[in-house]
């Protein structure tokens, strides 16, 4: 008897939708994520089905194509970002265009990775999407980095219920500080020797203490806080 392998195991506990155009493309995604051991509970070929069917199914990662009929891409990854909170959005675009990463990006989105992806690269990015660490095709996560800089020269106006000073906790600080610099959810559990899911509770209490909602909001705030400069 074969012994089962714990990678495997937890890549089944992830639940993924594919939303394509595409016909052929959409089936063929869902067929090597289904093949790498990933649940995939539905597919859409179109914006409104999309969020219709992400609110029955609840996916832990959403694959989205940004081009899509009825409601663009962007549009679907912010509504259902802010309804689900713990979903996790990655891009899968044919357009490598700067607006386009960006716009992703200030939706809610996780990642972006190009239609050029290896099936190997897809999957790593899916499992990466799901732990909640940011992953770029490269050369795009320098371009999303500095957006966040750029927002932060020109920060929006600030919400009048939000506290001038939350208090935060050593650790969750410097949780903050780590984010800010760009790094991973693995990388910083590496850094600070804590375990991947302590980064993400120290995260999630974080986005709450400061009334945010992604992780596109937490690095403003660290930037504008000058906490990547520490």
């Amino acid at each position: 008897m074969s012994t089962p392998n714990p990678q495997a195991s937890e890549e089944r506990a992830i639940k993924v939708m594919v939303v394509d155009d595409h016909p052929m493309w959409r089936d063929a995604v869902a067929r090597d994520l289904t093949e790498s051991g990933f649940e995939v509970v539905a597919t859409a070929g179109d914006g409104p089905g999309a969020v219709r069917r992400a609110h029955a199914a609840v996916p832990d990662v959403l694959v989205l194509d940004l081009n899509l009929p009825g409601m663009p891409g962007a549009q679907v990854c912010k509504e259902l970002v802010g309804a689900h909170p713990g979903l996790r959005v990655l891009v899968l675009s044919a357009s490598g265009e700067h607006a386009d990463v960006l716009e992703a990006v200030k939706s809610g989105a996780t990642g972006y990775l190009l239609k050029s992806a290896s099936t190997r690269e897809l999957t790593d990015a899916v499992r990466a999407t799901a732990a909640g660490d940011p992953v770029f095709t490269p050369g795009l996560a320098g371009l999303v980095l500095g957006e966040y800089r750029r927002l932060a020269s020109d920060p929006a106006p600030a919400a009048p219920d939000r506290p001038k000073a939350p208090q935060l906790t050593d650790r969750e600080t410097e949780v903050l500080r780590l984010v800010a610099k760009g790094l991973s959810y693995k990388q910083i559990a590496e850094r600070l020797v804590i375990s991947h899911r302590t980064v993400q509770n120290h995260v999630q209490n974080t986005l709450g203490k400061l009334q945010l909602h992604n992780r596109v909001e937490l690095v403003r705030y660290a930037i504008e806080a000058g906490l990547d400069d520490v």
